[in-house]
């Protein structure tokens, strides 16, 4: 029989014909047949080689399984009170996602319309700028300077139709940050005329004195929305859960784009059970985030290869060849990386910190394919 003709052109919007979907990675089993290795160790999304704290490790295994049946609290209602204990801010400050993907489009779609633009990086976490595309909405990316984002840069591109400006600190996948100084700068230059979302998704790793707690500007700029998650740091990726901060003006406004029941229970008691004790899990995460970093620049610098490892659990590598073939080639010897062209660093890898054995197999790797 056949089919009826869909006549797509007029169903599909024009902006969505343009987007290229995103294809995630296959799951383990189908890539190790793939590429004929035993195992495989995922440096690529940036994950906790420590896994979850073990507080949130005992709250997983006594999670109830009846409770599966039940649906969540629709607004992570326990979580949001842990949070405001944790940060001394109201509990109606904090609005929970599922990830931060989900809490970026809460905001976009919070606050722009047809014809609004939305301002942030060239080289930086790409979800900001899918999501305002997909959104309908137009996406300006200013080029980093000394690989950095450009503040001067970014208020020289607003106009009349920017609503919101995202800065990523530390950025993804520099790891270069703001400090406090320069962060309070461009908050008074902006001048509470745009929404200024600060994504801290890394913040947890940095050590510096002079990185900014974007949590305790908040009593300052009712202009400022603060990203934070539970995927890197705390080792919750697989569960989904993140979160943004702001004043109860703000949220408020937020709120009422974001979808209820979507952060499911054991997120939920995974994130408050991290929050018990969250300090020997940071502190540990950090120590061997700075040996795998120590290793690594020895070793790529005797190999002559260029490379940035600024904050974060990560550091990004120059190869002398594609991108694209330096992955399938250190796949066949079970390391997968990130590949950059997509955050336009041709020929780059990114690579996320692991423990050491696995940091000495992926220079072993790495000379090989070299």
């Amino acid at each position: 029989m056949q089919g009826q003709t869909v006549r797509w052109e007029t169903l599909v919007p024009a902006h969505i014909r343009s987007i290229q979907a995103y294809i995630p990675s296959k799951p383990d089993d189908v890539l190790r047949d793939m590429f004929h290795c035993p195992s495989i160790h995922r440096l690529n999304n940036n994950e906790n080689a420590l896994g979850p704290a073990k507080e949130a490790q005992a709250a997983i295994a006594a999670f109830d399984p009846a409770a599966a049946a039940i649906y969540p609290s629709g607004d992570a209602f326990h979580l949001r009170q842990r949070l405001a204990q944790k940060f001394g801010l109201d509990a109606d400050c904090f609005l929970v996602g599922n990830g931060a993907n989900e809490v970026i489009a809460f905001v976009i779609n919070a606050f722009c319309q047809a014809g609004d633009n939305i301002i942030t990086a060239d080289k930086t976490f790409a979800v900001y700028e899918w999501v305002a595309e997909f959104s309908g909405y137009q996406s300006k990316q200013v080029p980093l300077c000394e690989e950095a984002f450009d503040a001067q840069s970014m208020l020289k591109a607003i106009d009349e139709r920017t609503k919101i400006l995202f800065v990523c600190n530390p950025n993804n996948p520099t790891g270069t940050y703001w400090p406090e100084k320069k962060l309070r700068a461009f908050l008074e230059a902006v001048g509470g005329r745009q929404i200024v979302v600060l994504d801290e998704a890394y913040a947890e790793f940095v050590e510096q004195e002079d990185f900014p707690d974007g949590m305790k500007l908040l009593h300052e700029y009712p202009n400022l929305v603060v990203f934070r998650t539970f995927s890197k740091m705390y080792g919750l990726a697989g569960l989904r859960i993140g979160y943004l901060a702001g004043s109860p003006e703000v949220v408020n406004v937020i709120r009422r784009t974001c979808v209820v029941y979507s952060v499911n229970a054991l997120a939920q008691v995974a994130a408050l059970a991290t929050l018990d004790n969250e300090g020997d899990h940071v502190a540990n995460t950090r120590t061997l985030v700075r040996e795998a970093k120590a290793f690594l620049h020895s070793e790529l610098t005797t190999l002559g290869l260029h490379h940035l490892a600024g904050e974060g659990n990560y550091m990004m590598i120059r190869l002398p060849l594609s991108d694209t073939l330096a992955y399938r080639k250190l796949m066949q010897h079970g390391f997968m990386v990130r590949t950059m062209t997509g955050f336009r660093y041709p020929n780059h890898i990114r690579l996320t910190m692991d423990k050491l054995p696995v940091m000495e197999g992926f220079i072993k790797a790495l000379k090989a394919i070299l």
